[in-house]
This record gives C-alpha cells, sequence and structure tokens, in this order.
C-alpha cells in the first residue's frame, strides 16, 4: 500500500520490521522503489535479497529490474547482466520478462538486437509487439513500426492502445494520411476512439497531415482530455503556421483551468518564428519569465523562434543567459546563424562546444557541415570531416549525406565522391546529394549517369530528384540531348503532377532557350501556385523578355496570389534588365507596403536594380552603415561601383569590407576582379585572383577564371590567356572560351580565335556567338570569302545571329530600335537628325571607324551601315523627344560599337547633354566628350593612368577642344606596330636593340598618355581631300603633292599633344625613329596640321 502511493519511507520501514520476508515481500519492495525511480536502490535490495538471503527470483521481480535499467541511462550494462540471468535460471520464455527485455533494448536504442530477441522470443502477446514498435518508433525507423503493424494484423493479434497510438504517430511523423485513415477506420471497428492516448495520436497525425479541421474534430468529440491533448492540439496549429489559432487553444486552455507545462510553451513558441508573429513569440517569452516555467526546453524554443525571426542578437543573448545548457541548445544556436548567413559565428559557437562540453551528436556534426556550405570554408569543412573520423559517427549516414553536401556545394566532387564509396549504405538522400553537387558544378553528363545508377538501384526516386536533374541543363545541346528523354521518363513514372517538378520542367525548357514549350507546360497547369507563377516571370527575364516578365508579375498581382519574396526578386531583376527606373520604383513601393524592405535578398535587388537603372545615388542611400552591411550588400555594393566605372571606389570598397564587414566570399571576388577587368587593372586583378586563392582559401570557380582570360585577353596578353585556360583548376565552358575568341576578335588575332572558336562549339554547337565572333575577325583582316564561308555554315544549320536592339524611354512609353529600323512613326525625323549629328560631329573631326562595319563593301556604303547602328537610333529619337540639357539613358542588348561609342562622344561634346549608355557589360557616361571607361573596353594595350570615371586632366585637342582617341592596334601597319602598342615586332627593326627603343617610345607615350589618333585620322582624310585641313610638310622623295609619304604619317602618329601645337622637335626622339625603321628621315623642322577656319 505505502509503495503504491509512493510513500517509499514507510515502505521500507514496514519491510524492515518485517520478521520474515518471502519471494512477495522482496518483489513488492522492489516494485515500490522502481515504481518511485530510485533504481539504483532496488538493484542494491535484489543483490541482497540473492546474494544474502539466497531467494530465487520471480518473473514479476525480474520484469521490475529490467524496467528499472530500462529506465536508467547509467544501468544499460546491468541491463544486460540481468538478461544474462534470466537466460541463466530459465526465465526466458516468461512472456513478461521477455517483453521487458524487448523494451530495454529498444529504449537504449540496440533495435538489431531487439528485432533478433523479438524473432527468437518463445511466446508474443500484444505488449511484446507493441514493445517492438515503440522502440522502432523512438528509433527513427518508421516504416519498420508500419511493417510490424501489418504483421500484428496478418498474425491475427489483436491491438491495444499502446498499439494504435504508436502506428497512427507514425503515420503522422511520416505524413502518410492514407495509411493514417486506414488505420483510424480499424481503430472505429475495435471501439478504441474514446481512448485519450489514441485521440491524442490522431490530432498530432492531423496536424502533422495539414488536416488542422479534422485534428479540430477529434479534439472536440473528446469525452476526456489531458494535457497531451491540448498540447497535441496547439503543436498541430504550429505546424501549420497557424500563430492565431495557437493562442486561441491557450487562451482556451486557460479558460478550461488547464495548467500548461514546459511542452505547451514550446508549441506555442514555435508558431512565433516568423517575424510578423514575432511580437506574440515575445509575449509568449514574458509568460514564461513570469510564472517561471524558462526550463532548458522552453529556452531552447525560444532561442529557436529568435533565430528564426532574423534576431541572432536576441537569441545569443537569451543563450548566454541560461543557466543550464543541453546539447539541443548548442545545435539550436549553431542552426540559428547558419540560417542567418553567418556561418563563421556558427563554426566558433561549434568550436565552444567541443571545448566546453563532452557531449555531442551527428546533429551537431551535421549542422557545422551546414556551415561550410561554400567555396572559402572548404578547409573548415575537411577539419570537421576529419573529427567525425575520429569519432563514433563515421558511419552515420545522416552525417554522410551532410557531407556529400557540404563537399558539393564547394565544388569538391573528388571529396565528394569519395565519401560517397565509402558509405557502408546509401538512401535516397545521399544519391540526391550526389546529383545536386555535379548540378551545382554545372556538369550534366554526370548528373545523368548518376542518375541512370540510382535509378538501377533498389533507392527510390522522388521529386527531389528529378528537380535536380532538370536543373543540370542549361543549353539547347543538352535540352535535346538529356533533357526531354528526362521529361519523357518522369511522365512514365507518373512525376509530372508533382508541382515541384512541374516548376522545374518550366525552368529547365526556359533555360535552354525554348520558351514555347514552357509557355504550353505553363498553360496546361490546373492551378497555378505561386512557384509557377515565379518560374514563368523568371524565365522570361533570364531569356531577355522583361516586358512579359512584368506583365506576368501584373497578372499574378491581380489574380490574388500573395506575393513571395522571390516573385518581388525576380520582377525587380526584369525592371533592371530593362533599365526600367519607373517601374522598379512601383515595385520597391509595393515591396515597401508589403512589409518586406528589411528581407536582405529584396534589399540586395533593389541596389541591383537602382544600380542597372543607371541611378547610383539612390543606390548609396540605400547603402547601409558599414558595421551593419550583409555580405550580400557588400558584394552587391562593389559590382555596382565596378559597372558605373569607378574601379577605385570599388577596391576601396573591397577593403574597407575586409575592416569592417564579413569575410569576403567568392562572389565578392567575382564582382573585384570585373572592377579590375572593366578598369584594364591587369596587374592587380592577377594579385587579387592570387590572393583569392593563397590568403582567402576560396578556390577559383568558373567566373573567376572567366574574369582573369578576359582581364588578360582585352590587354592584349593573349598567350598568358591561352596559357590560364590550359591550367585552370576547372574544366572551361562556353564562357571561357567565349571570352577568349572576343579577345581575338579585339586585337585581330586570327589563328587563336579560330581554335577558341572550334573549342566553343565543341561545347555547344548551337552558339551563334562563336560564328560571329570569328566572321568578325576574318572580316577585319580582310578574309572576305572566309567571312562568306562561315556566313553560309550558319545558314546551313538555321542558326541566326542574336539581332542588335537598343531602347530609350521618353514620357513613360519605351521606343525600341534595330539596325536600320525605319519601323518607327518618327523614323524621318529620326534619320534627318542622324545626318545633322553626322555634319555637326564632322566639323569637330570625327571620323568614321569602318573596321567596324563588317560586310564587303566599298567605304562609302560602310560608312552608311554604321550609322544605321540601333544605338545611333536611340541616341537620335532621345535628342528630339527629350528636353535640352536633360540626362539621356539609352539600353543595348549587345557590346556597344566603337564607333558609335566615339559618336556618342562627339555629341555628348557638340550639344553638351550627358549621355548614359548601358550594354550588358557595363555603363558608358558621356560628358563633354569624355567617356567613364576611358575607351579602355576598345582594347587598349595598356590600362589607363587613372580608374577615376571623370579625371580631372584629360587632355584635348587643340584644334576643336574635342578629347583625343586612344589608338588601336589595328590602327597601325605591320611596318610600324614594333613601336610599343602591345604588338610583337616583326619586320625592319625587330632586333634586340629594338628592345630598348620600343620601352623608349612606351616611355613617352606614358609621358603624355594619349597619342594623337586624332591627328592621323585628321591627316588621312586631308590625303584623301576634302576634309578642310592642309597639311605643311614640306615635300619629301620628290612627291610635290600634297599627299605626304609613310614616314609623315609615322610621326603624325606618335606625335604628342604639347599645348596649343601638335610639334615634334626633339632629336633623340627624331633618331628613335629612324633606328626603328633602319633609315634615314628628312625631317620637316615643323609638323602641324592648321585648320581652314
Amino acid at each position: 500500500m505505502y509503495s503504491k502511493f509512493g510513500n517509499v519511507g514507510c515502505a521500507q520501514y514496514v519491510f524492515d520490521e518485517m520478521p520474515q520476508r518471502n519471494e512477495a515481500s522482496w518483489s513488492t519492495a522492489i516494485a515500490g522503489y522502481v515504481r518511485v525511480g530510485l533504481y539504483e536502490e532496488a538493484l542494491w535490495l535484489f543483490i541482497e535479497m540473492w546474494g544474502g538471503e539466497g531467494i530465487w527470483p520471480n518473473g514479476y521481480m525480474l520484469a521490475s529490474l529490467i524496467t528499472a535499467c530500462c529506465r536508467s541511462e547509467e544501468m544499460v550494462c546491468q541491463g544486460i547482466q540481468i538478461h544474462g540471468l534470466v537466460v541463466k535460471i530459465g526465465w526466458l520464455s516468461d512472456v513478461f520478462v521477455s517483453s521487458a527485455l524487448l523494451h530495454f533494448y529498444g529504449n537504449h536504442g540496440f533495435m538489431p538486437n531487439a528485432g533478433k530477441f523479438f524473432d527468437e522470443m518463445s511466446e508474443r502477446n500484444v505488449v511484446s509487439w507493441t514493445s517492438l514498435m515503440v522502440g522502432y518508433s523512438n528509433y527513427g525507423c518508421l516504416e519498420e513500426v508500419v511493417e510490424i503493424y501489418g504483421r500484428m494484423r496478418r498474425e491475427g493479434v489483436k491491438c491495444n492502445s499502446n498499439s494504435f497510438a504508436t502506428i497512427i504517430s507514425a503515420c503522422g511523423s511520416l505524413e502518410d494520411e492514407l495509411l493514417g485513415s486506414q488505420v483510424l477506420a480499424h481503430v472505429l471497428v475495435c471501439g478504441f476512439m474514446g481512448n485519450v492516448s489514441v485521440a491524442n495520436a490522431l490530432i498530432f497525425m492531423f496536424g502533422s497531415c495539414g488536416n488542422v479541421d479534422d485534428a479540430y474534430y477529434v479534439f472536440h468529440r473528446m469525452d476526456e482530455r489531458d494535457i497531451i491533448s491540448w498540447n497535441s492540439l496547439i503543436s498541430a496549429c504550429s505546424h501549420n503556421q497557424l500563430c492565431e489559432e495557437s493562442l486561441q487553444c491557450f487562451r482556451w486552455m486557460r479558460h478550461c483551468n488547464e495548467k500548461p507545462n514546459s511542452t505547451t510553451l514550446s508549441s506555442l513558441i514555435s508558431a512565433c518564428t516568423n517575424v510578423d508573429e514575432l511580437k506574440w513569440g515575445k509575449g509568449v517569452h514574458g509568460a514564461v519569465v513570469k510564472h517561471g516555467l524558462d526550463s532548458v526546453c522552453v529556452c531552447n524554443t525560444l532561442v529557436t523562434m529568435y533565430s528564426a525571426s532574423g534576431k541572432c542578437r536576441e537569441a545569443e543573448l537569451l543563450f548566454q543567459e541560461m543557466p543550464e545548457k543541453d546539447l539541443i541548445s548548442w545545435n539550436s544556436m549553431m542552426s540559428g546563424y547558419v540560417q542567418n548567413g553567418d556561418c563563421q559565428i556558427s563554426l566558433q559557437v561549434f568550436a565552444e562546444l567541443l571545448k566546453t562540453s563532452k557531449f555531442r551528436n551527428h546533429v551537431s556534426f551535421a549542422t557545422a557541415l551546414a556551415a561550410c556550405s561554400c567555396p572559402e570554408a572548404l578547409i573548415e569543412g575537411k577539419s570537421v570531416h576529419a573529427l567525425i573520423l575520429r569519432g563514433e559517427f563515421h558511419d552515420n549516414l545522416l552525417l554522410g549525406n551532410a557531407l556529400i553536401t557540404m563537399y558539393g556545394k564547394c565544388g569538391a566532387m573528388k571529396e565528394a565522391e569519395q565519401v560517397f564509396s565509402m558509405m557502408p549504405a546509401h538512401d535516397g538522400i545521399t544519391w540526391n546529394a550526389l546529383i545536386g553537387g555535379y548540378m551545382e558544378k554545372e556538369e550534366p553528363d554526370k548528373v545523368v549517369s548518376t542518375f541512370k545508377l540510382m535509378r538501377d538501384s533498389s533507392i527510390s526516386l522522388n521529386y527531389i530528384t528529378m528537380v535536380n536533374v532538370l536543373g543540370s541543363f542549361s543549353s539547347p545541346c543538352e535540352l535535346q540531348n538529356f533533357g526531354k528523354p528526362v521529361h519523357g521518363y518522369l511522365v512514365q513514372a507518373g512525376f509530372e503532377s508533382d508541382s515541384y517538378v512541374q516548376n522545374s520542367l518550366l525552368t529547365m525548357y526556359a533555360k535552354c532557350g525554348d520558351l514555347y514549350s514552357s509557355n504550353f507546360l505553363f498553360d496546361r497547369l490546373v492551378n497555378k501556385s505561386v512557384v509557377s507563377w515565379n518560374a514563368m516571370i523568371a524565365a522570361n527575364s533570364h531569356l531577355g523578355r522583361g516586358e512579359d516578365a512584368l506583365k506576368l508579375f501584373v497578372e499574378m498581382h491581380q489574380s490574388g496570389l500573395e506575393l513571395d519574396q522571390f516573385s518581388l526578386t525576380v520582377s525587380l531583376a526584369a525592371s533592371a534588365g530593362l533599365g526600367f527606373l519607373e517601374e522598379g520604383q512601383q515595385i520597391h513601393s509595393l515591396i515597401i507596403k508589403l512589409g518586406f524592405e528589411s528581407d536582405l535578398d529584396i534589399a540586395n535587388a533593389v541596389m541591383d536594380m537602382y544600380g542597372k537603372c543607371g541611378e547610383m545615388d539612390d543606390v548609396l542611400q540605400m547603402v547601409p552603415e558599414s558595421g551593419n552591411r550583409s555580405r550580400l550588400i557588400w558584394n552587391t555594393l562593389i559590382s555596382v561601383y565596378s559597372r558605373h566605372g569607378y574601379f577605385e571606389k570599388a577596391k576601396e570598397t573591397f577593403h574597407q569590407m575586409l575592416e569592417q564587414g564579413p569575410k569576403p566570399d567568392h562572389v565578392t571576388f567575382v564582382a573585384l576582379l570585373s572592377a579590375c577587368n572593366h578598369g584594364g587593372l591587369v596587374d592587380e586583378g592577377l594579385s587579387y585572383f592570387s590572393s583569392m586563392t593563397s590568403e582567402f582559401k576560396i578556390p577559383p570557380g568558373i567566373e573567376h577564371c572567366v574574369c582573369m582570360i578576359d582581364l588578360l585577353g582585352r590587354s592584349g596578353r593573349l598567350a598568358e590567356a591561352e596559357k590560364f585556360i590550359a591550367e585552370m583548376p576547372v574544366p572551361p565552358n562556353d564562357l571561357v572560351w567565349r571570352s577568349l575568341l572576343s579577345a581575338c576578335r579585339t586585337h585581330n588575332n586570327l589563328d587563336l580565335g579560330k581554335k577558341a572558336a572550334e573549342h566553343l562549339l565543341e561545347v555547344d554547337p548551337s552558339d551563334d556567338s562563336a560564328y560571329v565572333l570569328l566572321s568578325n575577325i576574318c572580316a577585319v583582316n580582310g578574309r572576305w570569302e572566309d567571312v562568306n564561308h562561315i556566313r553560309t555554315q550558319m545558314k546551313s544549320i538555321k542558326l541566326k545571329k542574336k539581332p542588335a536592339c537598343s531602347w530609350v524611354k521618353v514620357n513613360n512609353k519605351v521606343s525600341t530600335f534595330g539596325i536600320g529600323d525605319k519601323s518607327h512613326p518618327q523614323s524621318i525625323q529620326i534619320y534627318t537628325k542622324l545626318k545633322d549629328l553626322m555634319n555637326m560631329i564632322r566639323q569637330s573631326g570625327y571620323v568614321p571607324d569602318t573596321t567596324f562595319a563588317l560586310h564587303d563593301t566599298d567605304e562609302e556604303q560602310k560608312e552608311h551601315n554604321l550609322w544605321n547602328h540601333s544605338e545611333k537610333l536611340a541616341l537620335a529619337f532621345a535628342l528630339l523627344n527629350t528636353p535640352k540639357g536633360s540626362k539621356i539613358k539609352v539600353f543595348k542588348n549587345l557590346r556597344v560599337c566603337g564607333d558609335c561609342h566615339s559618336v556618342y562622344k562627339y555629341v555628348s561634346l557638340a550639344v553638351h547633354r550627358e549621355i548614359v549608355l548601358r550594354d550588358p557589360y557595363r555603363f558608358h557616361h558621356f560628358r563633354e566628350g569624355k567617356c567613364s571607361c576611358l575607351d579602355y573596353w576598345l582594347g587598349a594595350t595598356e590600362a589607363p593612368h587613372t580608374s577615376q570615371p571623370w579625371p580631372a586632366a584629360r587632355v584635348a585637342s587643340p584644334l576643336t577642344g574635342a578629347a583625343s582617341l586612344r589608338l588601336r592596334p589595328g590602327d597601325f601597319p605591320s611596318r610600324v606596330r614594333g613601336l610599343g602598342f602591345g604588338v610583337t615586332p616583326t619586320g625592319v627593326g625587330a632586333t634586340t636593340q629594338n628592345n630598348a627603343i620600343i620601352k623608349e617610345l612606351m616611355g613617352l607615350r606614358e609621358k603624355y598618355e594619349n597619342l594623337s589618333s586624332y591627328v592621323y585620322n585628321q591627316h588621312k582624310q586631308g590625303q584623301q581631300g576634302g576634309d578642310g585641313h592642309t597639311c605643311t610638310c614640306q615635300p619629301q622623295n620628290g612627291n610635290s603633292s600634297n599627299k605626304c609619304g609613310m614616314k609623315c604619317k609615322l610621326i603624325d602618329w606618335v606625335v604628342a599633344i604639347d599645348h596649343n601645337a601638335l610639334i615634334w622637335r626633339t632629336q633623340a626622339n627624331m633618331r628613335t625613329i629612324e633606328q626603328a625603321l633602319g633609315e634615314s628621315i628628312s625631317w620637316p623642322k615643323q609638323h602641324v596640321f592648321i585648320p581652314n577656319t
């Protein structure tokens, strides 16, 4: 009696006063100790009975002792010893003893032993079956629970309330509503619907499957409720993010005088993880403190709530103030930092855990690996991997999957493959992680081969597999070879109805350029979700159809669907791609109205939109203080500075980030290297690339390599670029070869250009840029037969060059122009304006650069073709339709041509207006005859001497006031290309001695900064006559005409602008030229152009 009511003291007193004790006395006393949790005392009492009194135990006593060992974590060894005693004295056949042993092994996680023991049991009852089910459920093997339930039904074993509660809970955890409904029918037949435990399990199951209404229905029909009933209902609401419903249940619970416990508050706090519900979560936090329910469990949930809401500072303070922390506390804090992008801090918490606690589990290591899932943290990831191998978790399946995921996101697929091969077992997550790694590495061949291996194995495919595979294809060739066959397979396998797979199909076809198929699939969708709309908006934006993307966004908004962060981000990207500032501002206003302005990704997208629309001031206004900037903001700021020509500011921002901000990542260096690329900062770019790998331990990705190839190629160092490709740590893709081919076009290197084009076509045979760029190189070199052959090839495979297109927005209306476009209502006025502009800038010294006219026609036709370019038409239209003195913004879908760039400079000076031209690579700001790019993009052989977009001292021509133009290597005959213009010296004078001469001329060029290509162009026109200029050179070599020979041209090319006249007088420089040519020259005393005006 005393022991049943928990009065152990009285029970012990009565037991000690007994004059004679028998087997029943000892059994009752031991069971009493077990009942009140005095497990060690129960064991000592048994030892006293067995060793001192010599009384043999009975089945009830042994079952009580095994139960004590089951409940105590410190008595596992004693439980195994009692199992041995049970076998020795012959009590193993007793169903109660064997059921207790089964429960002991299952409770301590020895499920293989438990399963084997169960199969060897001579007699089983419902308790035995239920113990095995509970063991597998606690161990996380829910499929085994379902299988055991099926065996019970087949063998005719009647379930009890615990059996039903266990299988229903397993259905809830598996979110298998169909099986749960079948079990519910069995419950109704057996009459257990009124059982509290079964009803609680049903509430949990319906909540886990998203059927909160059914959970309420079960709750309302319960005749009796306990605290678990209320907690289950609150948890069901919380699981489905129904914060208000959770709070209403809590108020109802208090109204019914049911006292909440830690589980109640934990479930309630879990419902308040969104930013909007954080105020309710803080209120619950106050109630926790007020009623003293701040247990470790509740505090852990509060840490998770603050972390999930982006309030890591509050989570950290709570974590530090916790008087007691368990392993879940540490794991929650680490996970919170990872979710908010603070991976370095998460690793610091993990290091602190290793120092202060000897306890850590597989979740701790998995979270640490998640913090290392970026290229710059690869070394830390390998260190965590080493710790796993040293510990007891080296065979853990979850950690094996986490390792493959980590290595895949770091681009280290060799290491991922090694982990995969060493794992003792694989599941679907393992295969999906490996396929996802290949997808991140852009290796579609390996994705497909791994997918085939997975399909041939016994592992079932799921929607994640299909999403990863479909996301690996991004070109028409890959679509034809891989994408369409995979599409056929997933239809056959029954995945076509899955919403995630449907959206992935939309994206795949769009990425591969087949927007027609994307639209077809989208129109066939019965229920278009937010994700479906987002996929189509992103697809149109990605393919350059920004207007269609914005129309879809408006339709989506009008349809009543709730916009999410991705909807707003992709619509901002569409506005940015088009340069539509007004539409971008409207979306920004909508973002503020919806309360998304604090979202980091959206804030970054807004900044990017303003930057791509040319509004640098708006970007800077949005940038927070340096101490509050995320890595994403720093990266965007560097990128915007680079795009607008503020190369020094980009570098300063990077160094400021090193001092005050987070550690740079691979995206940071892409932005930084792009800045060096656009600014021609070759040596600095090489230095940053080297420090990225050596100092910051970031392995170079394909984006970094493309930047370096473009940097070297544009500066004329083509041999170094080719060597860089051969030594790249990643296999070259189409971007690499296209970049090299573009550099060959800039520097007219036909041989290397052919090699690059061949490699590019091997990667993607349908790439039109390979044919177009190679054709341009041949055209510049006068290889017209080759040009015709290339164009014939393009026609034979039905490949068309991407047409150039420019647009300008005036009075909230977009006007678009193609080459030679006459479809515009104002086309007559536009072409008249172009003619006026041509005459105007010719008087200022403009000479058409016909090397950019890539057709085999006469000079006059080439000039005519140049003035049909789309950016010139857009400029003329803007000048006709905008107020005088206002800024003009023109956008183009391809890189601006060199002649149009020159025209824009002359026009900006002639009309005294700022003109902004944006192409896919950068902004060109034209003011008073100068461009922010410093003409480097034309392929200058060395970096500009200043990387500021508006240099204070830019040398101007004394004849016109216009800025002098920088010479290109293609402007020089082969005879004089050895004079230090970045071309290998050939012909006369190409000797060792000539290197010193070249160096001297380079120094001269550096001294004056700008060579007078202006003089050369004017002189060239003077030879052809009719340009209004007169050459004052004395006739040479018997030439009495006004047409000068090569020697006179050479002087024009190397003459430097010096104050008010173009004068060459230095005798030393004259001798240098003579030595370079290998012959003497009859030099004039003064060489100057005098305008007739």
